[in-house]
């Protein structure tokens, strides 16, 4: 075996079934949150990761428009319209949660209290560029929200994402071409195909679904890892 060989034998690959599903992939970002961080979770998809945090781990979800403790969605007759998340989404409480306004709650952010953010981006760089706000293109509206703030004061900045765009585009790409919404902030990539560590030497491939490790190096335009930490 060569020594290339070795190297990609240390990637976990689930390459016989195929892509994660979006409710599969928040469950597989939920599994490398740390216990008792501050978290915030970023408008769209991420928050369903909510869904699937362990209660037991201490999790607490922080959301910009002014609430800490927030638990999952709810539904049903747990629908209360004044409790929402910076989605608009129907939020439930969980025991100690906390209310207040929206300038102190940038201020947790800005002051480096949250440990994690989960946000999604339109691109991310091999170096951890992030590209979340806007596409560029005249006419497109543009979404800054609390995503420069969280970028820049978590301790650690997770992005969910598709790996490509819906005509095959990568999305992960060598440098971004859109707006940055941040500079070498990113430290982790999850997305449907693959799960990317950015490191040093190179983006760190973890975990591949439906995809071999090869068959990514021929589609993405960066240099690929191979290992599982």
């Amino acid at each position: 075996m060569t020594a290339a060989a070795a190297c990609d034998a240390e990637t976990v690959e689930h390459a016989r079934r195929g892509p994660l599903s979006t409710d599969e992939l928040a469950a597989r970002i939920a599994l490398d949150i740390p216990p008792r961080s501050y978290v915030n979770l970023g408008i769209g998809q991420p928050t369903r990761i909510a869904d699937y945090l362990d209660p037991a781990a201490g999790i607490i979800l922080h959301t910009e428009n002014g609430m800490l403790g927030m638990g999952p969605a709810a539904h049903g007759d747990e629908i209360d319209d004044d409790l929402i998340n910076a989605g608009k989404v129907p939020v439930t409480e969980l025991p100690g949660a906390a209310y207040f306004h929206h300038a102190d709650s940038f201020a947790m952010i800005r002051g480096g209290h949250l440990d994690v953010c989960v946000l999604g981006a339109f691109q991310v760089s091999a170096r951890g560029d992030l590209a979340n706000w806007h596409t560029g293109r005249p006419g497109d509206i543009p979404a800054v929200g609390g995503a420069m703030d969280l970028a820049t004061g978590a301790g650690q900045v997770l992005v969910m994402m598709s790996l490509f765009t819906r005509s095959g585009e990568p999305k992960l790409v060598p440098d971004c071409t859109y707006p940055l919404t941040g500079v070498a902030c990113v430290s982790r990539v999850f997305t449907h195909h693959a799960v990317f560590t950015m490191t040093d030497n190179g983006v760190l491939v973890n975990e591949t679904f439906g995809i071999t490790l090869g068959e990514l190096r021929e589609r993405l335009d960066i240099p690929l890892v191979s290992g599982l930490t």
